[in-house]
């Protein structure tokens, strides 16, 4: 155990290391209530000029009548706690506890209802170190939806409301200096730019001293966030598309009330991001589940890209053809007849902020007719236990696992302690189609220190094809999956080959190499909370050079007639079996 503790904070850097020592004395030293007795500022004016109306989040499984109705759902998980509801439930999972606290339920509520709710958490959920409602994380989200909501769309009723001001100024003023104090800069990542935006956002809103403070804070952290995790092909450096929408959001809320001079620092990264989303996202429209990635949580590519056209960005289009996004690691194409790939081929994430990074060197996702067919299994929670585990697990991805091992070695719910690296990664662009090779090192932390190499090639017609090399200097066990969408059938009609159907089309996957094919049980999670069984198909092999592949063939043609010519390597030529058994 503290070994692997030692191997996973040999990744921190000495800010991390330093902060998270301020973290940990704070929660034993610190009296929040008694720092935060404030004297507040006379009610301060908003200032802001909105360029049009907010984004609101995804309403996802609400509704405002089951709200006032006391029942509440987030992450598809339906409680009743009242309403106004309490605000605090130790039998309540975390992150349902955090999704409360964000406070997007106000988006669904008139403004009566909303007012009400709000001076509730006020009178009932004071600072202290126990209410988890207080954490950075929360408080940024909560200051942003209730300034949104209560300073845009109900600005008007809120500017005759001088009664509801005089107790809302004073808790926006007291959270957003508490917040400021206890910036997120051991964690890092995604929730220290939440962090920082929310300080902005507040800055851009109010006038007054505290309001100017915020706002200089909150800009020079994010002007340097942005430099880091913004990369230069407009992919979020934690490597999730979920989170690239959601900063690609925050963004894009802060272009709508910033001045004239900070929009050129916002404008060129959410240009980029904007360009990238058009790659990660399939046929229907939603976004690929690579890492932690999930549906409903934030907003989705084409309400993200209808806002950003609101606010006179400039709004890319999906264009059919191969793409790289090289520095993110994400490898496809879109083709014709809704066929889109994506391939993962990417490190896992920053070094020192890897929470979201899963097992997934090599995997990949596969549309035919715009319906997804071979699957990433997603995330159902973020809870620490089997679930999540499986989630994170390599087996949980269509990739190679050796000895029954993964990628990384993961432990508790976002750590990751040995790591490996994508090495020598080549890329060709090939008209309709492309050829991608890389091989990594995650494994050779095992005995044989084996060596997983793989080569994506996508041929006219959309056939893809995929080899694989393990190389070791033991015996081991390989196993290369394929994971079916749910609503896909699956049947193995010979030794070697299955034939899958799916809503509006089917295809032949054919297996190469010496081994065995047979059908698991295992799960689909496109949405938290949501675990939906689905089959894969598993191509299992021992030795210690082990070749192997499997190559897919859209629509009813002969597989045989589209594997004579094989898979050309500088290696040789695979063996594909080209005759059903």
């Amino acid at each position: 155990m503290m070994l692997r503790m030692l191997r996973t904070i040999r990744h921190l850097s000495l800010g991390q290391l330093a902060a998270q020592v301020v973290v940990r004395l704070r929660r034993r030293l610190e009296r929040p209530e008694r720092i935060l007795r404030l004297d507040a500022e006379s009610p301060a004016a908003c200032r802001w000029k909105l360029r049009t109306a907010f984004l609101p989040p995804p309403a996802a499984d609400r509704s405002m009548e089951d709200i006032i109705r006391g029942k509440f759902s987030f992450l598809n998980d339906p409680r009743d706690v009242g309403f106004p509801p309490a605000w605090r439930g130790d039998d309540l999972p975390l992150l349902w506890q955090y999704n409360l606290h964000y406070f997007e339920v106000l988006w669904l509520l008139d403004y009566a209802d909303a007012r009400t709710i709000v001076l509730d958490w006020i009178a009932h959920h004071p600072p202290a170190r126990a209410h988890l409602g207080w954490h950075p994380y929360p408080t940024s989200l909560r200051l942003v939806n209730w300034c949104c909501v209560f300073l845009g769309r109900f600005a008007s009723q809120v500017h005759r409301d001088g009664q509801f001001l005089s107790v809302l100024w004073p808790s926006v003023l007291r959270q957003a200096e508490w917040l400021a104090r206890h910036m997120e800069t051991h964690l890092r990542g995604n929730h220290l730019f939440e962090n920082a935006a929310a300080l902005t956002l507040l800055g851009e809103c109010f006038s007054g001293r505290a309001a100017d403070r915020w706002l200089r804070r909150g800009r020079q952290v994010l002007r340097r966030e942005l430099r880091e995790q913004i990369l230069p092909d407009g992919t979020h450096f934690e490597r999730s598309p979920m989170y690239h929408c959601r900063v690609l959001a925050v963004l894009l809320t802060l272009l709508n009330v910033c001045d004239d001079a900070f929009r050129d620092t916002l404008a060129g990264p959410a240009e980029r991001m904007l360009e990238a989303l058009t790659r990660m996202t399939h046929g229907d429209s939603q976004i690929a589940l690579l890492n932690d990635s999930a549906m409903g949580i934030y907003n989705t590519p084409e309400d993200l890209a209808r806002f950003a056209g609101d606010l006179g960005l400039s709004t890319p289009v999906r264009r059919d053809g191969p793409f790289a996004l090289r520095d993110g690691g994400y490898f496809g194409c879109r083709c014709r007849d809704g066929v889109y790939v994506i391939c993962d081929a990417g490190d896992i994430g920053p070094p020192y902020v890897p929470g979201h990074a899963h097992g997934d060197f090599f995997s990949f996702e596969l549309s035919l007719n715009s319906q997804r067919v071979i699957v990433d299994s997603g995330v159902s929670e973020y809870a620490e236990g089997p679930m999540r585990d499986y989630c994170r697990a390599t087996r949980a991805h269509n990739t190679v696992e050796i000895d029954g091992q993964d990628q990384c070695e993961f432990w508790g719910a976002f750590r990751v302690a040995r790591r490996g690296r994508v090495r020598d990664l080549q890329w060709r662009a090939e008209g309709e189609g492309f050829t991608l090779r890389a091989w990594h090192d995650g494994y050779t932390r095992l005995p044989g220190r084996p060596v997983h190499t793989r080569l994506f090639a996508l041929r006219a017609g959309a056939i893809l094809m995929v080899h694989d090399t393990v190389c070791s200097g033991r015996e081991v066990t390989a196993v290369a999956r394929l994971h079916l969408h749910p609503a896909c059938a699956v049947a193995i009609v010979s030794p070697r080959r299955a034939r899958v159907t799916y809503p509006g089309g089917a295809c032949t996957i054919c297996f190469a190499g010496k081994g065995t094919l047979k059908l698991e049980d295992s799960l689909y999670c496109p949405r938290f909370g949501l675990a939906l069984p689905n089959k894969t198909l598993a191509w299992t092999a021992p030795g210690r050079d082990v070749t192997m592949g499997s190559c897919i063939v859209p629509g009813d043609r002969p597989a045989d007639l589209s594997l004579r010519e094989g898979l050309r390597l500088p290696e040789g030529t695979i063996a594909w079996q080209t005759r059903a058994s």
